[in-house]
């Protein structure tokens, strides 16, 4: 399987690992299917992302994904972190190999969650967020389709 020298670095020097204590909002996701789990955690203030975590459980490209995606969100607005997709993750990281593309949707969901319970906690409604999913698996079966 080739990987990218991004993927490669960010999976041997992952930026922001941990969790930020008494974090703005916290988003864990999964995927059964093949046991990564991501915890992402977010400092917001005034609306700005100002530091995001993330611990991960998983195999190289989650833990590379989760790592790009908590770079590409600091210092922006919750709007402009909700245009931090899967894809945007994946051209950051110069591609993934295609069994891998799962993972960084991972990212995006974990970090959507983040934000979602931030939401939550602080009574207001992010415009374009989606409830997170627990198991990033069902997105694939359900389609994106509003039930």
């Amino acid at each position: 399987m080739e990987y990218s020298e991004k993927v490669m670095d960010h999976f041997m020097n992952p930026r922001n690992v941990g969790e930020i204590e008494n974090a703005s909002g916290v988003g864990t996701v999964g995927n059964a299917k093949c046991g990564d789990i991501m915890k992402v955690s977010l400092q917001i203030a005034d609306g700005i992302i100002q530091d995001a975590k993330f611990r991960t459980f998983g195999c190289g490209a989650a833990v590379a994904t989760s790592s790009m995606a908590t770079e590409l969100v600091k210092g922006k607005t919750i709007q402009e972190a909700l245009e931090v997709t899967n894809k945007a993750v994946m051209e950051a990281l110069d591609g993934l190999p295609p069994v891998k593309v799962h993972c960084s949707c991972l990212a995006e969901e974990a970090l959507h969650a983040a934000l979602w319970d931030y939401a939550e906690k602080n009574n207001i409604k992010i415009e374009g967020l989606k409830p997170p999913v627990n198991d990033v698996d069902e997105l694939h079966h359900h389609g994106h389709e509003e039930g």
